[in-house]
């Protein structure tokens, strides 16, 4: 960053930012005021990544879009360009703060590069870039996202069994077989790759009460940032840390809200098997609890307080170790 006087100001003169809109077969890219389209393939993001490795850009900013900004985002940080990769309702909401309603391609990119620019200067900027993709846990997601496929096809299917006729229940019955097939065959899939490549975190997270192994497939798939965050930061992720909502003397309720619902869904099981089984997590609920805080705070509070331990452990590469969380949760 150089810095220079202009009309006794001081401006400073920085690396640019980028936005890219992606959509299946184009990516909208928007540099400083000139918006390029290119085609969403290999070509496309070489492109892409000549253009803005010769501009030398800061910060891109893309939303994501279902997997179709997969393969650009990983050319960006292959060639060492950092990425954030937004929700895109926080795209939007950027937009319409900035009183920007209409929604075209090249207006998102250029929005893009506005919420580029503002990250970019952010004091927490580091918090947003985008981990650099895993190859090994992309896998592991899809595993897991085609698991949940099949589960709640398997569910859609039992429910319609219950009121199906004897010709239909056959056909229900047939669907059925073949579903928990498909489910044995996907979860040996897992357990194989699991076993292979995240083998430490399996066995760190499956040594606490109250976490099976669809929590630790969640887990280890879809919070990559476990383990490498505060435990401020970390339930801010996932969705579990009380947000203010004070205005002027007047004190709002603290209450929970957004973050990684996949992880959050989990988290919540196996808070409430831990609030039974875990003498951690069950002391610290009754002590809650004994508090006056309702159930429904409680069983929040010991969802963050589950996944504070969790992170704390394959931080330090550590297994459960009941001593040494005890004497946190009696005097906290």
């Amino acid at each position: 960053m150089s810095t220079h006087q202009q009309g006794g100001v001081a401006i400073c003169s920085e690396r640019p930012n980028a936005g890219i809109d992606v959509s299946k077969q184009h990516l909208d890219v928007c540099l400083k005021d000139q918006a390029v389209r290119l085609a969403n393939d290999p070509q496309g993001w070489s492109g892409c990544v000549a253009m803005l490795g010769e501009a030398q850009v800061d910060l891109v900013v893309i939303e994501a879009t279902g997997g179709y900004e997969r393969g650009v985002l990983c050319a960006l940080q292959t060639a060492g360009l950092c990425v954030a990769r937004v929700n895109p309702r926080q795209a939007r909401d950027f937009a319409k703060s900035m009183g920007v309603l209409a929604k075209t391609d090249e207006v998102d990119a250029r929005v893009l590069r506005d919420f580029a620019n503002v990250l970019a200067r952010h004091a927490e900027r580091d918090r947003y870039i985008t981990p650099l993709v895993d190859e090994r846990r992309q896998e592991l997601v899809e595993l897991m996202s085609r698991r949940r496929q099949l589960v709640d096809m398997r569910v859609a299917e039992g429910n319609r069994r219950e009121h199906a006729g004897k010709r239909a229940a056959r056909s229900i019955d047939s669907v059925l077989k073949t579903l928990d097939k498909q489910l044995q065959a996907i979860d040996a899939d897992i357990d194989e790759h699991m076993d292979r490549h995240f083998k430490l975190q399996r066995s760190l997270l499956d040594s606490v009460k109250g976490i099976g192994p669809v929590t630790i497939l969640t887990l280890t798939a879809a919070l990559p940032e476990l383990g490498r965050l505060d435990r401020r930061a970390i339930s801010k992720l996932v969705g579990v840390a009380p947000l203010a909502d004070d205005s002027g003397k007047r004190r709002g309720k603290r209450r929970v809200w957004g973050g990684r619902a996949d992880v959050r869904a989990v988290l919540y099981m196996a808070a409430l098997v831990a609030i039974r089984h875990n003498p951690v997590v069950q002391v610290f609920h009754s002590r809650l609890i004994a508090a006056g805080k309702p159930k429904k705070v409680a069983i929040v509070a010991c969802m963050r307080k589950l996944l504070t331990i969790v992170n704390a452990m394959l931080r330090d590469s550590a297994a459960w170790d009941a001593a040494r969380h005890v004497a946190p949760a009696a005097t906290a």
